[in-house]
């Protein structure tokens, strides 16, 4: 359960409020809100917290660059890239393409005056469409080859 936040009646966070900012060496003074300010400041946050992270990661590497670590002759790649990826919490991922024919089984309800010329091929390759639940997995096309129609 959430704790509830006590706001003051004092606090608005539409108000305007005006800060001294340094860039390059130039100094401004600009006027912004202060939901905008509070924004820029919990950027600031993350980017610390982002920096922290990396600047341990780089230490288990500069940790691991030792004639007990990885300059060990008996040290194999495989087992360094292993490290590596588990020090950057990387998965290491190889991109393959798969070619597959899918077959299908669809029941439709065409109107009695297209049947005549009813082309399931074309109809299919219209109105069928699929899909992946992975987020991985790119669909770039599809083709229907062959579509056999039973009346």
């Amino acid at each position: 359960m959430e704790e509830a936040i006590t706001v003051p009646e004092t606090y608005n966070a539409n108000a305007l409020v005006q800060y001294k900012d340094i860039t390059d060496g130039e100094v401004t003074f600009p006027i912004i809100k202060v939901n905008d300010l509070e924004y820029k400041l919990d950027n600031i946050k993350n980017l610390y917290r982002r920096i922290d992270k990396q600047e341990k990661q780089i230490g288990q590497v500069l940790d691991n660059l030792t004639v007990e670590g990885w300059y060990n002759p008996n040290t194999d790649k495989e087992e360094v890239l292993r490290d590596l990826c588990e020090i950057f919490e990387h998965e290491a991922k190889q991109e393959i393409r798969i070619r597959a024919t899918v077959a299908v089984d669809i029941v439709y309800n065409c109107p009695i005056e297209d049947v005549e010329d009813f082309d399931g091929k074309y109809f299919l390759q219209d109105e069928l469409t699929i899909d992946a639940y992975n987020g991985n997995i790119i669909i770039e096309s599809f083709d229907v080859e062959d579509a056999d129609v039973d009346y």
